[in-house]
């Protein structure tokens, strides 16, 4: 019998600041009945993303929508086809779709994304929604597409400890970066990126100044930065470029929340004197490449060239908690909640 109801999270008001456990609760909430081409998916792991924190806030996001007080909010997730009314897509069916921060979701088949459907078989379920999903594809077309890495290139990754640095600092050594350097926060972090995840020097943006650092790990400068913070860490990026330098800018964590610290837009004549290349670029407008980035990366994950880091929390109930960790840099790799088992048997 098709549940009539699932649990979800709402927001109940905009946080005034940073976000607080009070600003969210899991509800009960109504199923739509499911019609014809539609799907009831139950949701096994979501996605908890930085990007989470600026839909947080009134300002308009010129890609994507705010998040509304009163309403669930939502997200990447995967889960399974319980009950279908498409033919194409039968019950058993594993998939990637947008209503995550609930435990079931009624959804249109063909709104399960061009990344829809996809094999357990070929990787565990979190690295779908991490290494081989959203993330991982940010890190991929950042630095292939965006910022057009070059065999020999240094390259500097900001969050490096996160989903999309961690798999960015893997992914630009087996691209043919000579050097890959990173920041995060906190020293265990730092040699965690050196020790796991293949970079070759990290610093403590809290310990010291990106730009000291920057001088100690690069002192010839470097070719590439990925950038997922902005403010501080970008200035400083951009004086150590070298002529005619790369930046993919992914993400600027830094101008979000109430402790934002923004840096001096004229440190911008760096991009001048030096012919810097500063893109942006959202990663849904590079669909053409996932392919190609799926076959590349699935192939070293099963070569065993890279490692798949996820920080699970489990249950509905603690989503809310997640994404307040993941804000304060309590993950390492993709942060998720799981929601549920699969019954797949490989």
């Amino acid at each position: 019998m098709t549940p009539r109801t699932t649990r979800v999270v709402c927001l109940v008001r905009r946080p005034d600041g940073e976000p607080l456990p009070g600003d969210f609760a899991v509800e009960e909430r109504p199923l739509p009945p499911l019609g014809e081409g539609q799907l009831l998916v139950r949701n096994l792991y979501m996605s908890v993303d930085p990007s989470m924190r600026g839909r947080l806030e009134s300002t308009e996001k010129h890609y994507t929508h705010n998040f509304t007080p009163g309403s669930p909010l939502d997200g990447r997730a995967l889960g399974v086809v319980e009950e279908s009314r498409c033919a194409s897509v039968p019950p058993g069916t594993y998939v990637r779709h947008q209503l995550g921060w609930r435990e079931r979701a009624v959804l249109d088949a063909a709104h399960t994304d061009g990344a829809g459907r996809i094999d357990p078989r070929l990787a565990p379920l979190p690295t779908w929604l991490g290494l081989l999903g959203q993330t991982g594809f940010t890190a991929y077309v950042g630095l292939t597409r965006i910022a057009q890495l070059r065999p020999g290139d240094t390259v500097l990754v900001s969050a490096a400890a996160g989903a999309v640095g961690t798999s960015a600092g893997q992914f630009a050594r087996l691209l043919g970066a000579d050097r890959v350097l990173g920041t995060a926060g906190g020293p265990d972090k730092c040699a965690l990126l050196v020790k796991e995840f293949g970079y070759d020097a990290a610093a403590d943006y809290r310990a010291e100044p990106v730009r000291d650092a920057l001088a100690r790990m690069a002192p010839d400068g470097i070719d590439v930065y990925f950038d997922n913070v902005g403010g501080e860490q970008l200035a400083a990026a951009l004086h150590a470029l070298r002529t005619g330098g790369r930046v993919a800018l992914c993400g600027m964590m830094s101008q979000f929340g109430g402790d934002r610290r923004s840096a001096d837009i004229n440190q911008l004549i760096q991009a001048v004197l030096k012919r810097l290349t500063l893109r942006g670029f959202i990663v849904r407008d590079h669909d053409d490449l996932r392919p190609e980035f799926e076959q590349r990366v699935a192939g070293w994950l099963a070569e065993g060239r890279i490692t798949a880091r996820e920080t699970v929390v489990d249950g509905l109930d603690n989503a809310a908690g997640a994404l307040l960790s993941l804000l304060g840099g309590g993950n390492v790799g993709k942060m998720l909640v799981r929601l549920g088992e699969s019954t797949h048997v490989s």
